[in-house]
């Protein structure tokens, strides 16, 4: 039997996901995804670069006016800066996302770890608390948290990540049953390295490919889902602008200001596009290295 056979790092664990993508030239698709992704962590963390203008302040002789040289996206009922306001408000949306990704990828991954490595009553136990989760559907799983939590931005990225643990959890057990079966975890097992040792050491760096993986996916399915329930007006109260809230806040002047909601629409279509992209990318290159 070969060394590579027995070698974790040969396995498409997180080192081998990335080792994979690192040497290859982006496709086209992958990388403006990449360049969009860029350009709204930006406006995140330094939005002064992108504008200047203050999104709280009102201009009573600029309402509803379209977009234009001075205001890119058009201006709002009472004249504020509608590209300003988008511009500042990723910083709430992509902080909320991160949140409920981060959560979500970590009480998951950890259910799941502990599914796949005890099994017996606990691994039954854990599995039927997943299968309810499951059962329900993730928005309105997220609203019966909102309700008991109550309202704000934090909790709202609190129930996101709550509703995207179960798939993560079934991910990661059904990884983790797959790499116990490797021949260098059971080499490890049989030379006496202790459990925890073997799990923190083999299991879980070479069962995180396909949970990594999915929470790129459930980047963009955290977007959007923190922006609807910021639509719904569970989010940062106003004026503080919040790209759901944006799209609120517009829908009553459809006939006369159409970019109020078309426009920071089509800015939370496209990074949910270019989340689901790059991770479609990445799937691709972990079943490229299984094989």
């Amino acid at each position: 039997m070969s060394a590579a056979t027995l070698d974790p790092r040969t396995s498409a664990g997180p080192r081998g996901l990335v080792s994979s993508v690192l040497p290859r030239v982006p496709a086209p698709g992958v990388l403006l995804a990449g360049l969009w992704l860029l350009l709204v962590v930006l406006a995140a963390v330094a939005p002064g670069l992108l504008t200047g203008a203050d999104p709280y302040a009102t201009d009573t002789s600029a309402l509803l006016q379209p977009p234009s040289a001075a205001h890119w996206f058009g201006t709002d009922q009472i004249g504020r800066d509608l590209f300003s306001r988008m511009v500042h408000g990723s910083a709430l949306s992509l902080r909320a996302t991160l949140v409920a990704v981060a959560l979500g990828v970590f009480l998951g991954a950890l259910i799941g770890l502990l599914a796949g490595a005890t099994g017996g009553w606990l691994d039954a136990v854990l599995m039927r608390f997943v299968d309810v989760l499951l059962a329900i559907p993730s928005l309105l799983l997220s609203l019966a948290i909102i309700t008991v939590l109550g309202f704000g931005t934090l909790n709202v990225a609190v129930a996101v990540g709550f509703g995207s643990v179960a798939a993560c959890a079934r991910v990661m057990r059904s990884e983790v049953l797959r790499v116990h079966q490797s021949v260098y975890v059971e080499a490890a097992t049989s030379l006496g390295v202790r459990r925890h040792t073997v799990l923190l050491r083999h299991v879980l760096p070479n069962s995180a490919g396909p949970v990594l993986v999915l929470a790129a996916l459930d980047f963009g399915t955290a977007v959007l889902a923190v922006s609807s329930l910021s639509f719904l007006g569970y989010g940062a109260k106003p004026p503080t602008p919040e790209w759901g809230s944006l799209v609120a806040s517009g829908r009553d002047f459809l006939g006369s200001g159409w970019w109020l909601t078309t426009l920071p629409g089509l800015v939370i279509a496209a990074t949910v596009l270019a989340a689901n992209r790059i991770a479609r990318a990445l799937e691709g290159c972990h079943e490229e290295g299984l094989r």
